[in-house]
């Protein structure tokens, strides 16, 4: 009963295959292999972008933080949200590689609102040469709590940022989870709402480890490139990051695994939600839950060995702890049940 990352999760079958068919023989490095150049017109076609830049690397931190070094200046601001994996979960990674500071915005329901952006964009850049300017505003989805942004919401949002001439960063590492909630194009929720560049995650949804940075406004596209090697982040094997991306678009196994993974999320979101000493802080979109739950529940659920974070939060009352619960795509109906009859005995006390 594992619930505390899709990062633990196993890679795919079909992923492991591509990669030993990928190991025979020699192919050219540093991109230049057809897989690679496969990949990237596979990834044009689904975001029904023929021009879009496309490039592979192996971490959703090296995807952000070179994407946004390409956008931004060392003297801006990137503003995103106050819980965003950027600020919370990135070691500075974004200062370092941009030199540039972040701009926190706080969320409702872990999203940015277009009226919050509006107020950090107006408060900032007003200083002159004494302080950071307007730099670039990312967002995340899904989000860092498992809600989703509408297609109007992320409009609205990169609408605000065009109004004061800023782009608009989209880190995706959850793209596949946010699409396959909303159940529309990868186009619609990227460049038709006006998104300028995209982390695409893979790791977190059955990949061994990579990422795709599909850049839509060309004119950051060599700067990527320069960043990507200058950051130690242009992979000479290039072809192995490849060929999982290859079966990961192939016959739609991404949206496959995503859509498994939201759907043990609901299963287990809508089990929850019938047991009295659970309360769910957010609405459940995507594959991640958040819950506040007793104490001795949790004792209950990890004795029988469930294995999945908790921690507490300011205010909390001494015999509750809030739980974060992921759902990757190799979850089970069965694990969920069984999860569920654990955390049903009631509280003790």
């Amino acid at each position: 009963m594992h619930f505390a990352s899709d990062n633990t999760g196993p890679v795919h079958p079909k992923v492991m295959e591509a990669l030993f068919r990928a190991n025979d023989g020699h192919a050219p490095g540093y991109g230049a292999d057809p897989i690679t150049l496969a990949v990237q017109e596979q990834v044009r076609a689904i975001f029904e972008a023929p021009q879009a830049a496309v490039y592979l690397v192996g971490t959703g931190t090296a995807a952000n933080v070179l994407t946004l070094a390409s956008m931004t200046r060392p003297w801006d601001t990137i503003f995103c949200a106050d819980i965003s994996h950027l600020h919370e979960d990135e070691c500075n990674a974004p200062e370092f590689y941009t030199g540039a500071k972040l701009t926190l915005i706080a969320t409702e329901n872990a999203r940015i609102t277009p009226q919050g952006l509006r107020k950090a964009v107006l408060k900032e850049g007003t200083r002159g040469v004494h302080g950071p300017q307007r730099g670039p505003v990312s967002i995340t989805q899904a989000t860092e709590k498992g809600t989703v942004y509408a297609l109007a919401e992320i409009a609205a949002l990169t609408a605000e940022a065009r109004s004061h001439g800023l782009k608009t960063h989209m880190d995706g590492a959850r793209f596949s989870n946010g699409l396959a909630h909303l159940g529309c194009s990868a186009a619609d929720m990227t460049w038709r709402a006006g998104i300028d560049a995209l982390s695409f995650g893979g790791t977190k949804n059955g990949l061994m480890g990579v990422e795709a940075v599909v850049i839509f406004d060309s004119s950051l596209a060599w700067e990527f490139e320069l960043r990507r090697k200058r950051g130690g982040h242009l992979t000479s094997k290039g072809r192995y990051l490849a060929a999982q991306m290859q079966a990961y678009l192939t016959d739609d196994l991404w949206l496959d695994m995503a859509r498994s993974a939201n759907e043990a999320t609901a299963r287990l979101a809508a089990g929850l939600g019938r047991l009295p000493w659970v309360e769910l802080l957010y609405p459940p979109q995507a594959n991640i839950i958040f819950a506040r739950i007793p104490r001795s529940v949790h004792e209950q659920a990890q004795a029988a060995g469930a294995v999945y974070y908790t921690w507490d939060e300011p205010g909390d009352a001494d015999e509750t702890a809030v739980a974060r619960f992921v759902c990757d795509w190799s979850m089970t109906a069965g694990t969920v049940d069984a999860f569920l009859a654990v955390l049903s005995a009631p509280p003790k006390g």
